[in-house]
């Protein structure tokens, strides 16, 4: 136990402990006592105690580092009396570890010593490494995983924090001119307004009945403008987070919202085919704006306030008088839907973009084309014009981005990366950069006047949707399909620690016999060896040409067979790292494998609703099981050998009889998906996954469910027995790993990663578990405590 631990236990009363926590950092700093402030926050006792206390948290804890940021305070320290830039850079990172896990440790303060372990143990400070060392020797009264690599994302990158609270896709942000706050809109049908500092949801704007599509806060930051699917838009009050007015009038979804320059005004597009205008203070309808005649995708409001811009299904873009509401110009030249509009700093020219690959500028006063800047060979779905208005960047289908000189129409440069999709395109104020947003889960940050990446952010785990620039150019905010919002540092380089794992999700997971080496399986189509001992890379196993979904190691640990997208699979020597046969036969994607326990024959599950039994000596088909009515996910073999239990997309199990190929029995009771299935080592039982985000036991001699774990949130993507057969390890959607009593079917504990984990394993002595994410990390967890 530390000096402070000590000092805290000896403290009389909860008044004096709590006074302890709140005011210790910062009476040491008004002291002058710099030295016994740096102690205290690079102590893991007081971490622990202050995050632990419900009055106080990590975000209290969080502000004790920002304390030497303080100018105040600065200024009244002496010379002397000021940290070295070395300690100063050490709080920081423990800082930022933390911001970095405020989401998890908000919901569960029993994850701080695996969010430290998984974010800090590449730093090789002596003061970190003593800070984990204490986390690690710290008594719990649950078992807990600690991370035996840093497979959490680690501080000095990119991202700063995550925001979570919303239940849904978000697909729109806005932040606040003073840059301290953002709003976000989500198919969840709330907004939320957060806290960009302290990455806190300040409050939650319900009111819609239906998905929130875009939002718009007016220039002086106090109001916030949202529109809907459920017809309406709506004003907040963001300081009490209270709605003013309901504005109704549209017979359709509300796509595209523009508050004018003086905030008195608002602009709506919708599906009715129409715009209207709107009084804010009023809440009512000032005109309908009519004359397309299909749905409006977007509008722009001009820098003076008197003219909007629309772009249509109909093909076309229409310039408004906001004064009279009439359509001053129709500008046509498109062949198909204009899905994005942005109009010049000077507000004479408007660019847009279309689903016939093409962008077009335009002289909103003569409502002439201007020029047509082709080269993309897909759907233009985000343009963002430069605060100069010389320049424009376009986001596209065809995964890239081009940016444009709007005075010769040419294209300047081609901004490549991207591996899908680019939703989303923001340009920072001083015009020097360019932030993206992707189906590919990333946004990536550009430098405009090179066409260079400069970095790529990563952690969102689905589509990026929407994505904002601070006032001050330094931070980004982005919205994703994966229900969260990210605060990005824009100024940082690369992560500080290399990634442990793949390049894509990893699908698969299996430890060799000996507990030594692990194998992993990826959609970056390759498959990798891992030390299970110190979490590094052995070798790459490369040969499929698709998404590797399964593998297994056989009883030897000498041969693994993994099964791919590609339709087949593969045989593998481990310790040449070489392919030693392919197996066809299947028609469709191979979703699972399993090895038999005599190592002699495979099982594998497909798309093409099939299992196959093959002899892995021949690389022959055995026999082929027909019974599920869709995609086979899962299988598992008993481990006699004699029986196999599968998981299927048609929401049942089935056992069956591998001597001669017929089905035994049929497991229903999920209400979904199954995804995954494993045999106690007795072979009497079985454990599935499924996305009605339960598990469920069953008993393999009378094919009854014998009980329901309940407590993901998400699918369950992966499920493990130990040895002794007393626990289940699950990996789930709601990126959670949990440890199962299967005799209670209590839950024992839990680890939160950065994304879905999709599989995972066990070591035969059932201390290590092995998991793979979303993300393409890999986790190696111990087992510890309890």
């Amino acid at each position: 136990m530390s000096k402070i631990a000590n000092r805290f236990t000896s403290l009389k009363n909860l008044e004096e402990k709590k006074s302890f926590l709140d005011k210790t950092p910062i009476s040491a700093l008004n002291g002058g006592l710099t030295d016994e402030y740096y102690q205290t926050l690079t102590d893991f006792d007081f971490i622990y105690l202050k995050i632990q206390d419900s009055q106080f948290g990590v975000e209290a804890l969080i502000r004790d580092y920002f304390l030497i940021e303080d100018l105040e305070i600065l200024e009244n320290l002496e010379k002397n009396e000021t940290l070295n830039p070395e300690k100063v850079k050490i709080l920081k990172l423990i800082q930022r570890a933390l911001e970095l896990s405020s989401h998890v440790l908000n919901e569960n303060q029993t994850q701080l010593v695996g969010q430290l372990w998984g974010r800090l143990q590449s730093f090789p400070q002596p003061e970190i490494q003593q800070i984990l060392a204490d986390a690690a020797e710290s008594k719990s009264e649950i078992p807990r995983f600690r991370p035996i690599t840093a497979s959490l994302t680690t501080p000095g990158g990119n991202l700063l924090r995550t925001l979570t609270g919303h239940n849904n896709s978000v697909n729109a942000v806005a932040i606040a001119p003073d840059g301290k706050t953002a709003v976000s809109g989500s198919d969840d049908n709330t907004l939320k307004v957060w806290d960009l500092h302290t990455g806190k949801e300040i409050s939650t704007l319900t009111g819609h009945n239906d998905w929130v599509r875009a939002v718009a806060i007016a220039p002086n930051g106090k109001t916030a403008v949202s529109g809907s699917d459920d017809n309406t838009l709506k004003v907040w009050d963001l300081h009490t987070g209270k709605e003013i007015s309901t504005l109704t009038g549209h017979n359709d979804w509300v796509r595209a919202v523009a508050i004018a320059p003086d905030g008195k005004t608002a602009v709506s597009g919708s599906d009715d085919n129409t715009l209207k205008v709107w009084d804010l203070h009023t809440g009512k309808e000032i005109s309908t704006l009519t004359g397309h005649n299909d749905w409006v995708r977007a509008v722009a409001i001009a820098p003076d306030g008197k003219t909007a811009v629309s772009g249509s299904d109909d093909n076309t873009l229409k310039v408004w008088d906001l004064h009279t509401g009439k359509e001053i110009s129709t500008l046509t030249g498109h062949n198909d839907w204009v899905r994005a509009v942005a109009i010049a700093p000077d507000g004479k020219t408007a660019v847009s973009g279309s689903d016939d690959n093409t962008l077009k500028v335009w002289d909103l006063h003569t409502g002439k084309e201007i020029s047509t800047l082709t080269g993309h060979n897909s759907t233009v779905r985000a343009v963002a014009i430069a605060p100069d208005g010389k320049t424009a960047v376009s986001g596209s289908d065809d995964n890239t981005l081009k940016v444009w000189d709007l005075h010769t129409g040419k294209e300047i440069s081609t901004l490549t990366g991207h591996n899908s999709t680019v939703r989303a395109v923001a340009i920072a104020p001083d015009g020097k950069t360019a932030v993206s947003g992707s189906d590919d889960n990333t946004l990536k940050v550009w430098d405009l006047h090179t066409g260079k990446e400069i970095s790529t952010l990563t952690g969102h785990n689905s589509t990026v949707r929407a994505v904002a620039i601070a006032p001050d150019g330094k931070t980004a905010v982005s919205g994703s399909d994966d229900n969260t919002l990210k605060v990005w540092d824009l100024h940082t380089g690369k992560e500080i620690s290399t990634l442990t794992g793949h390049n894509s999700t990893v699908r698969a997971v299996a430890i060799a016999p000996n507990g030594k080496t692990a194998v992993s399986g990826s959609d970056d189509n390759t498959l990798k060896v891992w030390d299970l001992e110190t979490g590094k890379e052995i070798s790459t196993l490369t040969g499929h040409n698709g998404s590797v979904y399964a593998v297994a190691i056989a009883p030897n640990g000498k041969t693994a067979v993994s099964g791919s997208d590609d339709n087949t699979l593969k045989v593998w020597d481990l310790h040449t790292g070489k392919e030693i046969s392919t197996l066809t036969g299947h028609n469709d994607w191979v979703r699972a494998v399993a090895i038999a326990p005599d190592g002699k024959t495979a099982v594998s599950g497909s798309d093409d609703n099939t299992l196959k039994v093959w002899d892995l000596h021949t690389g022959k088909e055995i026999s082929t099981l027909t019974g599920h009515n869709s995609t086979v996910s899962a299988v598992a073999i008993a481990p006699d050998g004699k029986t196999a239990v599968s998981g299927s997309d048609d929401n049942t199990l089935k056992v069956w009889d591998l001597h001669t190929g017929k089905e035994i029995s049929t497991l229903t009771g999920h209400n979904d998906w199954v995804r995954a299935v494993a045999i106690a080592p007795d072979g009497k039982t079985a454990v599935s996954g499924s996305d009605d985000n339960t598990l469920k036991v069953w008993d393999l001699h009378t094919g009854k469910e014998i009980s329901t774990l309940t407590g993901h949130n998400g699918s369950v993507y992966a499920v493990v027995i130990a040895p002794d057969g007393k626990t289940a390890v699950s990996g789930s959607d709601d990126n959670t790993l949990k440890v199962w009593d299967l005799h209670t079917g209590k839950e024992i504990s839990t680890f939160i990663g950065d994304s879905p984990i999709i599989c995972c394993a066990v070591s035969p002595d059932g201390l290590t578990i092995v998991a793979g994410e979303q993300s393409g990390r890999v986790h190696f967890l111990r087992l510890e405590g309890g």
